[in-house]
């Protein structure tokens, strides 16, 4: 006879959400004042992003805010991440904030409110104003300037109506593959030294935020980094494969989570960077150290690690045949959350963690007969986020869980092709359809378990 299917049921108050960013969605790349961003550049750049698509309309969601946060709360979502366009507040990056943004973004936050949302504000998701970019942008010290003057306006225009704030998203992506691999804006290829100097200053604007909320936010507001940290999974759970996995995350994450968490860059890092190391002022660690109420990680997949025959770490390449999404990157890897949450919990001794990005990427989500059937992704998120309940179930802080992303969107270099949506986007009609997985997702929620 048939058994009943296990339940992975959450603890009460666990929070589900889903997740966008502000130059992936909003369009409307010159309304109201905007500048341009480092994105809306790069990708005027030829061959930078697929089919020479612009982030200049997206979604719409800067026109659709209304329509979108509707299908927020018939998914029965009540937690939503979602970022701040730096040069739609200040188009040049610095200089008097754009009072039409404040009233865009205020207007958004009255209308979450309103549906029993709670708001979680990312203060940069990458859309660093070209501005800034022209006098240097990440490489040049004056951005920490720059951005603690931008946190601060931002937490006082909006502190009354946001409590959870993030600082950053990231810093890897707008950094090292901004700045060193040239895959991301503003496309730049600099040498070690100078690409381990943005990653400091990155840093540094963390520390900044921070300092902002906790000096202009309103009593009971919480904020905290989202990392896309290195996550590995040991090949076998033994305790020889899990000793050397764990030692190949510290390794790997030392130069943010060390900086972050234990108020330095660790020594062996310094020795790896050589006369490349980055440049630190007096006081730079004060600031990126201050405390946080939570980690956010950004889990896709991972990498898979074992105790080599030396007793060092060894990673293992999966084969040509391991299934993938359509992201060649994104190597189906349902046990990233749980080893991702472990290990950071484990390493830095965090009481609060949440996913603050998880889901998958596919070319060829259709709408046909007014439906878009998207099992795959369906598969995807029930074998995720089983190993995130066995995470929570053995004490993990794992807190909440957001899902990437609510809407087909702009999606950096691979444009409009690739989507990572429950919500189909007709980007010629602007229509939204929710897809299967939406629906599924839903009834995740509202009952606070995966079966």
């Amino acid at each position: 006879m048939p058994t009943r299917p296990a339940v992975h049921r959450f603890p009460r108050g666990f929070a589900w959400g889903t997740a966008t960013a502000a130059p992936q969605i909003e369009g409307a790349a010159q309304a109201d004042g905007k500048g341009e961003s480092v994105w809306d550049r790069f990708a005027l750049r030829p061959g930078a992003i697929l089919h020479g698509d612009t982030p200049a309309e997206a979604c719409d969601h800067y026109h659709r805010y209304g329509e979108d946060f509707a299908l927020l709360r018939r998914l029965n979502l009540r937690h939503y991440r979602m970022s701040l366009a730096w040069p739609r507040l200040f188009p040049s990056g610095e200089g008097s904030i754009n009072p039409k943004a404040v009233d865009f973004y205020r207007r958004q936050f009255d209308r979450l409110h309103r549906l029993g949302i709670t708001p979680w504000v990312t203060l940069f998701h990458w859309d660093l104003p070209q501005a800034l970019e022209e006098r240097g942008g990440w490489r040049n010290r004056s951005i920490t300037d720059a951005f603690a003057r931008y946190a601060d306006a931002a937490v006082q225009a909006f502190g009354d109506q946001v409590r959870h704030w993030i600082t950053l998203n990231e810093i890897r992506c707008f950094t090292v593959h901004a700045y060193g691999e040239g895959t991301k804006a503003p496309g730049a290829r600099e040498p070690a030294g100078v690409v381990n100097q943005t990653l400091h200053h990155a840093l540094v604007c963390h520390g900044h935020a921070v300092r902002a909320v906790r000096e202009h936010g309103a009593r009971g507001s919480r904020v905290g980094l989202t990392d896309n940290c290195e996550t590995l999974i040991p090949v076998r759970e033994t305790p020889e494969d899990i000793a050397a996995t764990r030692q190949a995350f510290v390794e790997a994450n030392w130069p943010i989570l060390d900086a972050i968490y234990r108020g330095g860059y660790a020594p062996a890092y310094l020795r790896r960077c050589g006369a490349d190391r980055p440049r630190v002022a007096r006081g730079d660690f004060d600031l990126i150290s201050l405390p946080t109420d939570f980690l956010g990680l950004n889990i896709y997949s991972a990498g898979f690690v074992r105790r080599g025959a030396r007793g060092r770490p060894e990673t293992v390449a999966p084969s040509p045949s391991y299934p993938t999404a359509d992201s060649p990157w994104l190597k189906l890897t349902p046990r990233a959350l749980y080893w991702g949450p472990r290990l950071a919990a484990e390493t830095y001794g965090l009481k609060a963690i949440y996913i603050t990005e998880n889901g998958c990427g596919y070319d060829d989500d259709q709408v046909v007969d007014g439906e878009c059937l998207d099992l795959h992704r369906i598969e995807f998120l029930r074998s995720y986020l089983k190993e995130l309940h066995r995470a929570v179930a053995e004490g993990v802080p794992v807190k909440g869980y957001f899902l990437w992303s609510l809407l087909d969107n702009f999606e950096w270099a691979d444009g409009y092709t690739r989507r990572f949506g429950i919500v189909h986007t007709d980007f010629r009609t602007q229509v939204r359809t929710p897809k299967a997985s939406a629906r599924w997702y839903a009834e995740v929620v509202a009952q606070n378990r995966v079966l």
